[in-house]
């Protein structure tokens, strides 16, 4: 027979750590967002598998064995395409370990590959199903995890992309609930006698659920004031990120109209710029320009401005011709705060532009700018509306572009004295292709391929008589896009094709999906951090197209071909021939190249994943049943297992286990012994119930061995025996 109050005491700290699992989710439910993390659904169904053999109890090398196998299930769905135990399974498994320790001994964090890094978090996931059971159903402590989750998902919702709104609602309900819980049961655990019918009764936990789901709902749909103040986070980044760093040639980043001296490191500044609703992702223009000095950009130009009066006006403003395939958008411009940027901001193809203020607009056809004008004077408009046709590129007449550019002069493919070597490096990396546009993809690949790395710090300033482009390609090879971006335009004037240098930002970052009048528009929030630079190169019936060197970053203009895709995969992406011998190649092209593979291990396909999901479901229905019967089997199992080691010991020790283990059967069964009960009165209160004297016999000599200190060796197999005749009428 089972004792009642024992299952519904298990059913009332299931519920418990039920509720402390939910809220642990809430912990891994940003990561997909806020992190490169992929596969969320392995961990949780581990964590998921953790927890439930915890609730459990088993036995602890049994969790243990079940959990370590349950990691490696997790990790061989997550990265290995081996059989699971297989040869090559455990050589790869080596490897990796040994990989990492070394990384670890050599404090290279960045070098620790993403299966480690993921066995690392899982291991996380098994300690945290124990320490949450520890709090939650030993000690009954829920106030530190409910306060901690409330500030994780508030830094997170504060300072990342992650919306955690619902997820502060959820942790809510899912706190009340688990603090009303906790309290309820330390009071019953008293012995209360007004207690006592809630402690056989569980209907008490309903009320408390529907109470605390209606404060829920109340404070969800309840009216609320807006932001009071202006929102800090963009002026804390900012200044946390320049704090001691106002000197030494460290600046801001950010639009600026001077890029004669180029380099230097800087901070990034997340201040937004403007807001713009439009359609798609593009580059926002402001200006080109086509002077390189050794040391940064000027333009040739002297403000050349013309007055864009009606629409045919508007058509020098293409930098592409009218045969490149267009489609029709429109865009909203609003600048935020202080910002003052005295030029339009605007996607290529543009045709008119509009704003309330009515201004003037000029254009200027070297640099590409566009100037608003009230009175003569110019002006930085708030708020602009933009008409364009968005280009969209044909791989195929890029091919198929000649050299022949007869509406250009030298301009865009002029250079000061430069190093011989930049010359002959570009050389080296179109050698094996023929066509412009093969060229211009061979030198905007090289960087990706040979140890160039993106990065604001320690970035040096070339000296006097050291040039730009120099320095960053043959001696630091680290810095942002206008190292990247320079480096490209020259490398290609070097080779005779026209490039030129263009500003202004990336697309943004978007804030809220399907808006506009036409619900298909996007609202983009741009700042400070989006400032950008890239390159435009011409082609012959085409026009100016850009390109994107830097390491990091998406060309976000349309190209489209009628290749299948295998022929676009071999002709748009050439292979960058191998450098000659007498150029040492960087040490960081090993390690990007370990870095590739192991990314592309870390993003399998979406079919890949979906397969191993059969076999996740299999392995855990497999695994269920096999719990679920352990769990209803355990205490035969452990009857076993105590009578193997019964029979293998001649001492009290062997025999001291096995009566504590029939004590805890008895438990099991209903039959307790109560705290002021004797040892002895409860070995008749056991043999009454099962009808025998072995608990008595057993009892005499456990009482002998603990209180007089003697064991009789002789009598060891007797013994045993009792025990397991007690054993088989306990279990039936």
């Amino acid at each position: 027979m089972r004792n009642t109050t024992d299952q519904k005491s298990f059913f009332y700290v299931s519920l418990l750590y039920l509720c402390g699992f939910f809220l642990f989710l809430e912990w891994l439910y940003p990561l997909q967002d806020i992190t490169d993390t992929t596969g969320l659904s392995v961990f949780i169904f581990y964590a998921v598998f953790c927890f439930t053999l915890s609730i459990f109890q088993i036995k602890w090398w049994v969790s243990f064995l079940l959990k370590g196998m349950g990691m490696l299930i997790a990790l061989n769905l997550l990265f290995i395409t081996s059989g699971l135990l297989s040869p090559e399974w455990f050589t790869l498994l080596l490897q990796d370990t040994m990989h990492n320790i070394i990384a670890l001994f050599g404090r290279e964090w960045f070098a620790l590959t993403p299966l480690f890094r993921s066995g690392l978090f899982l291991l996380l996931i098994w300690l945290m199903s124990y320490l949450l059971h520890y709090w939650f159903v030993v000690m009954k402590r829920v106030l530190l995890f409910v306060l901690l989750t409330f500030i994780y998902l508030a830094v997170l919702d504060t300072f990342t992309i992650y919306d955690g709104g619902m997820a502060i609602v959820r942790t809510f309900f899912l706190a009340f609930v688990a603090l009303g819980m906790a309290n309820l049961m330390k009071e019953m655990s008293r012995e209360s006698t007004r207690l006592h019918r809630m402690r056989k009764n569980p209907i008490w936990i309903l009320p408390l659920i529907a109470m605390v789901l209606f404060s829920t709902l109340v404070g969800f749909a309840a009216p609320k004031l807006s932001p009071q103040w202006p929102d800090p986070v963009p002026f804390i980044k900012s200044t946390a990120e320049n704090a001691g760093n106002l000197e030494g040639g460290v600046q801001k980043v950010g639009y600026g109209e001077d890029d004669s001296q180029l380099g230097g490191s800087f901070v990034q500044d997340y201040t937004p710029v403007f807001e713009a609703v439009a359609e798609d992702d593009h580059y926002w223009h402001i200006e080109s320009k086509d002077v390189y000095t050794g040391k940064g950009w000027e333009s040739s130009s002297s403000g050349g401005y013309s007055q864009l009066d009606n629409g045919s006006d508007w058509e020098i403003t293409r930098t592409f011709l009218s045969s490149v395939e267009t489609a029709w958008r429109e865009a909203e411009v609003e600048f935020l705060g202080n910002v003052s940027i005295k030029k339009l901001v605007y996607p290529y193809g543009i045709t008119s532009a509009y704003s309330y203020d009515m201004p003037d607009f000029f254009y200027d056809v070297e640099t590409t700018a566009i100037q608003p004008r009230i009175d003569g004077e110019d002006v930085s408009l708030d708020r602009y509306s933009l008409f364009y046709q968005q280009p969209t590129f044909s791989l195929n007449d890029l091919r198929e572009a000649g050299n022949n550019d007869p509406f250009l002069d030298d301009q865009y493919t002029s250079l000061p004295d430069i190093p011989d070597r930049v010359g002959e490096l570009a050389e080296e990396i179109t050698d094996a292709f023929d066509t412009r546009y093969e060229k211009v993809k061979a030198v905007e690949q090289y960087f990706g391929t040979n140890g160039f790395t993106y990065q604001t710090t320690d970035v040096p300033v070339p000296d006097e008589d050291e040039d730009y482009v120099d320095q960053f390609l043959f001696e630091s090879q680290v810095g942002y896009c206008d190292n990247y971006s320079t480096s490209m335009v020259v490398l290609l004037r070097s080779l005779d094709i026209p490039a030129r240098w263009a500003k202004g930002f990336t697309s943004g970052e978007v804030k809220d999906f399907n808006i506009g009048h036409n619900g298909k528009q996007d609202l983009y929030e741009v700042t400070n951090a989006n400032a950008h630079s890239w390159v435009e190169v011409y082609f012959p019936e085409i026009g100016w197209v850009p390109f994107e060197p830097t390491q990091g970053f998406s060309n976000p203009t349309d190209f489209q071909t009628d290749f299948d895709n295998n022929e676009l995969n071999q002709d748009d992406a050439p292979e960058t021939p191998e450098q000659p011998e007498d150029r040492e190649q960087p040490e960081q092209d090993v390690e990007e190249e370990d870095e590739t593979e192991a990314a592309a291990a870390n993003n399998k396909d979406d079919s890949t994943f979906q397969f191993n999901w059969l076999y996740v479901t299999i392995i855990a229905v497999v695994i269920g049943v096999l719990l679920f019967i352990g769990y209803r089997k355990r205490f035969r199992l452990q009857s076993k297992l105590v009578a193997k080691k019964l029979d293998k010991s001649e001492g009290p020790e062997g025999f001291q286990d096995a009566y504590h283990f029939l004590v805890k059967l008895l438990k099991h069964e209903g039959v307790q012994k109560q705290p002021e009960q004797t040892l002895r009165e409860y070995a008749l209160q056991v043999d009454k119930a099962y009808y025998t004297n072995d608990m008595k016999k057993l009892t005499f000599h456990y009482e002998q061995m603990l209180y007089q200190k003697e064991y009789n060796h002789a009598t060891n197999h007797d013994l045993t025996q009792l025990w397991k005749d007690l054993i088989k009428r306990i279990l039936g």
